[in-house]
């Protein structure tokens, strides 16, 4: 397990910088700075989303959030609580579910969301890393398929 979750956090971090769109993409809240991602499930290599029990197709999108404390030396990750919406143009909305998963110090938060092609998603996340700080977090995505 500890390997499928190395080639994840190496997968997130070669999406993270093989995409410009994405860099940078982060908020802070108090003293934390939590930071979001969303992309195809069809990144992730089938091997790693069948060990860390991912739906892998063209449909399912991932959600990807991590916080880090500002004030720890070297700004280490912390745990927050997550719950939030997705909701589409014509206003349907999907509630969030956010899964856990840690290696070493890395600490990230995954949820898996239905899409279909040129749909677009205003997320609406909130965040709570108790005295380290909590808020909303807003974005907006489009997605395509990808086979």
């Amino acid at each position: 397990m500890k390997h499928i979750l190395s080639k994840l956090l190496c997968a997130l971090l070669l999406l993270g910088l093989s995409m410009p769109s994405w860099a940078g993409q982060f908020v802070r809240m108090k003293d934390i700075e939590l930071h979001y991602s969303a992309f195809n499930s069809t990144f992730i290599a089938p091997k790693v989303a069948r060990e860390l029990k991912l739906k892998r197709n063209p449909y399912i999108a991932l959600i990807n959030i991590s916080a880090l404390d500002l004030y720890s030396v070297g700004k280490k990750p912390t745990q927050v609580s997550l719950t939030g919406t997705a909701k589409n143009l014509v206003g349907n909305t999907r509630k969030l579910t956010f899964r856990e998963l840690t290696q070493g110090d890395a600490i990230y938060y995954l949820a898996e969301l239905p899409i279909t092609e040129n749909e677009t998603f205003r997320f609406e996340i909130n965040a709570d890393s108790g005295t380290k700080g909590s808020g909303i977090l807003r974005f907006n995505q489009t997605f395509h398929i990808q086979e």
